[in-house]
């Protein structure tokens, strides 16, 4: 079970790094691309994954409002890419609000983490 919760982490870790390294390598020209909405899918996944094997640990208690503020700004993150990413596949200027939007929720997903 030890080995399955690292495995969600890393996961959960893979999405965070190509979110925000997607987001600072187009910084220039701001834009929401296929592997941000993938990453933010794959993030969402893994958190639950890793809640429900935490709440399935004997002796370990989730912080539940932690979770809940998580997952609404994972939710943001997702939607915002997948706006953005429809966007891109429709050939469609992408909002450098839209773009920043995804990037930026994410780093406060991250800080969250974090320091809560």
């Amino acid at each position: 079970m030890d080995f399955l919760f690292s495995l969600m982490l890393f996961l959960h870790f893979l999405g965070l790094a190509v979110i925000i390294g997607t987001w600072i390598f187009t910084m220039k020209r701001p834009t929401v691309t296929v592997g941000q909405f993938w990453a933010a899918i794959v993030m969402l996944l893994s958190g639950l994954a890793m809640v429900a094997l935490r709440e399935m640990q004997e002796g370990f208690e989730v912080n539940h409002l932690k979770i809940g503020v998580k997952l609404v700004i994972l939710l943001i993150v997702a939607v915002a890419a997948f706006i953005g990413m429809r966007k891109t596949q429709r050939g469609e200027p992408v909002s450098t609000g839209l773009a920043h939007a995804v990037g930026g929720m994410a780093v406060i997903n991250a800080a969250v983490a974090v320091f809560w």
